[in-house]
């Protein structure tokens, strides 16, 4: 009869830029990662969240206590890889519980090189960011974790800060990507690729658009070369104040009448090109259990969310766009923080949320919003063939 030996986790620890550290146990890829250390407050959908090019970047603690009972499978990636730069965690799973899973989550880790800790007391970390705000850090294992304390610090602190940076070309496709429509074809929708996710093209094909996924690099003659019948602006990471090249295609695809939808990054970027700032939220919003009003509706969703910047833009009322497009009114209101999460163009045929209405995973409230945007594609064509 064989004994099989204890074996002690290796250990490993979340340093902030504050200088608190929290011990814990390697978990994932061993050695160092830096990034802006966020929390995400899903309780479910962990693959979807670590696949979320949105997350670049980003270490991201998950507030839920009990990670990867369900391990991770083929389907619901929602890109190509694994982009947090770190995962946090306090009691990950020993086993696989799911029939559709085909491995275990710190294998995905292990495989995409994502260093992880787990072990660590993620409820006393998350009171730290809700009270000083999503700051810098680094998780040490391996022979990382042996570096004296004051080296892990210093390497934490000349990372470099979410504010400034640009990281679309990191995330987006290096070619276009086409994904048939669904039934009936509306036209070719051309999306800009700041860090899609594959539930928004399957959303927008479900709708009948052809969709043309588009590099990040492209010009205004490529969106033209597609032959549009309208324009998206994906999601994704990075400050929207660093991407002045994507604002100033925007503007001249409004200026060419085309419809547009934004959600997300494409939110901020919409916002920049309308005239408004943006600027940095203390901690942002990460989960699927945020509360939003539709002010066209008058009716409170439950929506999915990944930002830390955001719109600045008069709540109430209407404006006019201080770039010249008419009329604009903030269609869409958190209600955790009066942020802005949505804008409605009055006077071009051109809206934006802040948030993800594909929802992976869930919730579906949103959903709505793509038929929204047909329907406003639908429209802008009718009004075009009849002038």
């Amino acid at each position: 009869m064989s004994i099989q030996r204890f074996q002690a986790p290796e250990p490993a620890v979340l340093v902030l830029e504050d200088g608190s550290r929290h011990p814990g146990h390697a978990y994932g890829a061993r050695g160092t990662t830096l990034g802006e250390v966020v929390f995400a407050t899903a309780m479910t959908g962990y693959q979807e969240t670590i696949t979320d090019p949105s997350y670049a970047g980003q270490i991201v603690l998950q507030t839920a206590p009990h990670i990867g009972n369900t391990g991770m499978n083929g389907e619901d990636h929602e890109s190509r890889r694994i982009w947090v730069s770190g995962y946090v965690v306090r009691d990950p799973s020993r086993i696989v519980s799911s029939w559709r899973a085909d491995h275990s989550l710190e294998d995905a880790l292990v495989r995409d090189g994502i260093v992880g800790i787990s072990g660590v007391d993620t409820r006393a970390v998350t009171r730290v960011l809700r009270s000083a705000g999503s700051m810098r850090g680094g998780v040490f294992s391996g022979d990382a974790a042996a570096l004296a304390d004051d080296e892990q610090l210093r390497i934490v602190r000349e990372a470099p800060e979410m504010s400034g940076q640009n990281l679309s070309a990191d995330v987006s496709v290096p070619a276009a990507e086409v994904t048939p429509a669904v039934g009936e074809k509306i036209g070719n929708l051309a999306i800009l690729d700041l860090g899609v996710k594959q539930a928004t093209v399957n959303n927008l094909a479900a709708r009948g658009f052809e969709v043309h996924v588009l590099p990040q690099s492209i010009t205004f003659a490529d969106v033209q070369a597609v032959d549009p019948v309208a324009v998206f602006y994906s999601n994704g990471p990075g400050d929207p104040a660093a991407s002045d090249r994507h604002v100033a295609l925007l503007r001249e695809v409004l200026d060419a009448g085309l419809p547009f939808f934004g959600i997300c990054f494409g939110n901020q970027l919409f916002g920049r090109a309308l005239g408004f700032g943006t600027y940095k939220l203390p901690f942002g919003h990460r989960g699927i259990n945020q509360p939003v009003l539709d002010k066209t509706t008058g009716r409170v969703e439950i929506t999915a969310h990944n930002h830390g910047f955001a719109v600045d833009a008069p709540i109430e009322g209407v404006v006019d766009s201080p770039n010249g497009y008419g009329r604009v009114e903030v269609s869409h209101v958190g209600l955790n923080d009066d942020v802005v999460e949505g804008l409605r163009a009055l006077d071009i045929p051109a809206f934006s949320v802040q948030y993800h209405p594909e929802a992976a995973a869930g919730p579906h409230d949103a959903n709505y919003l793509f038929d929204r945007f047909r329907d406003l594609v639908i429209a802008t064509q009718e009004t075009t063939q009849n002038a």
